[in-house]
């Protein structure tokens, strides 16, 4: 058994996690993942998704420590499901992939965001920037990356590629029944400027990366631009483009819900926190990713909305409106 080129995926069943599987395996490298339960794991990728599924928990050092053993990477994409309890295992999670990595040498992949800004931190932050984070899961972030570089002297190699706005599929912006999305929501002002990142274009670039291993530094960080959009009803006006529905309601999000249930339901307390996010302007810069690479992959903003509402299920057989998205109501 060869395991020159194996990765072993945390969380590779989540949003991340399972692009980057894909992409790994694009480039040749041989999948191992980490599941409690892993029969639900292996139906959930599916049949068509060659994956060594190995039973451990990744809360536990000693069944991360085991399940990395002949791995030269291993891809960190765990997080807390629903924003759940993040002070209580984000940090021993990390910690469990460290120990992991510093047995092995092995270097540690971390998607990384921009909580770890301020939120006058601008639509161009570079990798030098200051990070200061005004949230918990912010200083949670900086304290994560703290322990990371340490590591570095240690015997592990990390690599961060940090990025906006997640997507794959929209959930959180799309009201959808039926396979037709009915309405969407606005969670920010609409001028306000919003960085997204198409998780498929972040994992490619991720494993691009790791092909030029030998010429990464211990505590590598690059970050990814994906999609800057100066308005943030861009997205919305892509949807109705896509989807052909040129008069697709737009509805506020509900944020006084939010908060009047923040004291019971933690998941809207975390929401409420993360507000900024979706009011400031908050973009990366991506000149020195581009210098190494030669360029970005990037999927256009179309084809990437079009992918990410197949993906939930949205049937796309209308044909597109070009002057759909070209006028968003007031929400």
């Amino acid at each position: 058994m060869t395991t020159q080129k194996t990765a072993l995926v945390l969380g590779a069943t989540g949003a991340f996690g399972g692009h980057a599987v894909q992409a790994l395996l694009k480039y040749g490298w041989r999948i191992r993942a980490l599941a409690r339960d892993p029969e639900a794991a292996a139906a959930k990728a599916g049949p068509r998704t060659p994956i060594d599924w190995v039973k451990g928990d990744a809360m536990n050092e000693a069944d991360v420590v085991a399940a990395a053993r002949g791995a030269r990477v291993i891809v960190h994409a765990v997080n807390p499901p629903a924003y759940k309890n993040w002070p209580g295992l984000v940090l021993p999670m990390t910690r469990a992939t460290i120990a992991a990595a510093k047995a092995e040498g092995a270097r540690i992949v971390v998607p990384g965001n921009v909580y770890n800004y301020a939120p006058d931190a601008g639509p161009a932050i570079g990798e030098d920037a200051p990070q200061q984070p005004v949230t918990r899961k912010g200083k949670i972030r900086v304290e994560m990356e703290r322990l990371l570089r340490e590591s570095t002297m240690q015997g592990a190699k990390v690599l961060i590629v940090r990025a906006g706005d997640f997507f794959s599929g929209l959930s959180w912006i799309t009201n959808r029944s039926n396979g037709r999305v009915r309405s969407m929501f606005r969670a920010g002002p609409a001028a306000v400027g919003h960085l997204w990142a198409y998780l498929p274009d972040l994992a490619e670039t991720t494993a691009r990366l790791l092909e030029r291993e030998a010429e990464l530094d211990d505590f590598a960080v690059f970050h990814f631009r994906g999609h800057w959009l100066d308005r943030s009803d861009e997205i919305i006006a892509s949807v109705r483009r896509v989807t052909g529905q040129a008069k697709l309601p737009v509805r506020p999000f509900p944020w006084l819900l939010v908060y009047a249930l923040a004291p019971l339901v933690e998941l809207f307390r975390e929401l409420a926190e993360m507000r900024y996010l979706q009011q400031k302007p908050i973009g990366l810069a991506n000149a020195k990713l581009v210098a190494f690479l030669g360029g970005e992959p990037h999927t256009p903003l179309d084809a990437a909305v079009s992918a990410a509402l197949e993906e939930l299920g949205v049937a796309l057989d209308a044909a597109p409106d070009p002057a759909a998205g070209l006028a968003c109501p007031a929400a």
